[in-house]
C-alpha cells in the first residue's frame, strides 16, 4: 500500500506552486510532483490538484507518494579508458573519462566510477547511500578529470566533511567563448534550477550561493582557456556562472554555446576539465594533489585555436 503525507501548509511556502513547493517540503523531485499531481496524487483541502496551482499558508495538503524503488545496483562494469592514478587502504584517485557517471542513478545505463572499480576488484568504502558508497563528491557524466573515491569509512567520513567545509582545493580548465573582462575575478551568484527546465539549472535570486573564482591561462579569438577555483560545489556551477556571463563553455549547448563554434572545434560536450584536486590525506593529515591531462577532445579544440 502506498504511503501518504498529511501536513498543513507552512507559512513559507505560501504562494507557490504545488510543484514546487511539494518538492521542498518532501524532498521529492518537481518532476516527480508534477506526476503525482497529474494522477490526482495530490490534493488540497481534500480536493485534487494541478502541479500550477499556488499553495496558500493553513490549507491542508495531502500527498500520496509513489511507490519506492528498488535499490539500485551497482553492476561491475569494466571501463577501458578509467585510469587508477593512484590508490592506497583510504583513497582511490581516478581521472574519469567523459560519458561515465560517478554511481548509479535513475534513467542512467551507462558505465559508472563504482562500477568500473567494482570491476577492476578496488574495495570500496560502504558508508553513503548504496549505490553512492564511497562517493564523496562527483564530476557531471559530460565532464572529465580527476576525482576521489573512499576507499575505508574513515576516509569517507573526513573527505565528506573536507568537501562540506570547503577545504579541498578543486581547479577546473575551462574553455570559454569570448574574453572575460576582467581576465581574473569572482564570479558570487546565487545558482537554483531553472524555471523552465528541471534538469537546468541558473543564476536565481532565492538559490543557493555559490562562488567561482578564475584567472585566464590563454587568450585565442574566439575563445579562452580559464583556470577555475570552486569556492562551492554547486551542480554545474562553472557551466552556469559562465554561460550567465555571456561566455557559455565552448560546446555547452545546454548553456548556451555557439553551435558553430563547437563543430569548428570537433566539440560534442562541455570544454570543461577537473585538473587537480589537492586535500590533506585522511590516514595522517598530509597535503596530497593529484592532476589529469587533457582527453583528446579537449586537446584537440584547443590545437584547432591555437593554429587558427
Amino acid at each position: 500500500m502506498r504511503e501518504s503525507r498529511v501536513l498543513p501548509v507552512p507559512n513559507g511556502l505560501d504562494g507557490m506552486r504545488v510543484d514546487a513547493g511539494v518538492s521542498r517540503i518532501l524532498g521529492l523531485s518537481r518532476t516527480v510532483v508534477a506526476a503525482l499531481a497529474e494522477d490526482g496524487d495530490v490534493l488540497v483541502d481534500g480536493v485534487p490538484v494541478g502541479k500550477s496551482h499556488k499553495l496558500a499558508a493553513g490549507s491542508l495538503l495531502h500527498v500520496t507518494l509513489p511507490e519506492p524503488d528498488e535499490p539500485l545496483r551497482i553492476e561491475p562494469t569494466p571501463v577501458e579508458n578509467l585510469d587508477v592514478i593512484y590508490h592506497d587502504s583510504d583513497i582511490v584517485v581516478v581521472d574519469k573519462p567523459v560519458g561515465v557517471a560517478a554511481h548509479p542513478s535513475l534513467g542512467w545505463t551507462g558505465p559508472t566510477v563504482i562500477g568500473a572499480l567494482a570491476a577492476a576488484g578496488f574495495r570500496i568504502s560502504t558508508s553513503g547511500a548504496h549505490e553512492r558508497q564511497g562517493i564523496v563528491h562527483r564530476l557531471d557524466v559530460g565532464t572529465s578529470g580527476v576525482m576521489v573515491v573512499a576507499a575505508s569509512e574513515r576516509a569517507y567520513t573526513l573527505l565528506k566533511r573536507a568537501f562540506k567545509e570547503r577545504t579541498v582545493d578543486k581547479r577546473y580548465h575551462a574553455l570559454v567563448q569570448g574574453h572575460l573582462d576582467p581576465p581574473s575575478g569572482t564570479i558570487d551568484a546565487p545558482i537554483g534550477r531553472h524555471r523552465g527546465a528541471d534538469w537546468k539549472f541558473a543564476v536565481t535570486a532565492n538559490g543557493k550561493p555559490s562562488v567561482t573564482h578564475y584567472d585566464t591561462l590563454e587568450m585565442f579569438a574566439a575563445a579562452s582557456l580559464l583556470d577555475v577555483h570552486l569556492e562551492t560545489g554547486r551542480t554545474h556551477q562553472i557551466r552556469v556562472h559562465f554561460s550567465a556571463l555571456h561566455h557559455p563553455c565552448c560546446g555547452d549547448q545546454t548553456y548556451g554555446a555557439d553551435p558553430v563554434l563547437a563543430k569548428k572545434l570537433g566539440l560534442e560536450r562541455q570544454w570543461l576539465h577537473a585538473r587537480a584536486l589537492r586535500f590533506a590525506h585522511p590516514a595522517d593529515g598530509r597535503m596530497v594533489e593529484f592532476t589529469s591531462s587533457y582527453p583528446a577532445d579537449l586537446q584537440h579544440a584547443l590545437d584547432v585555436l591555437r593554429d587558427t
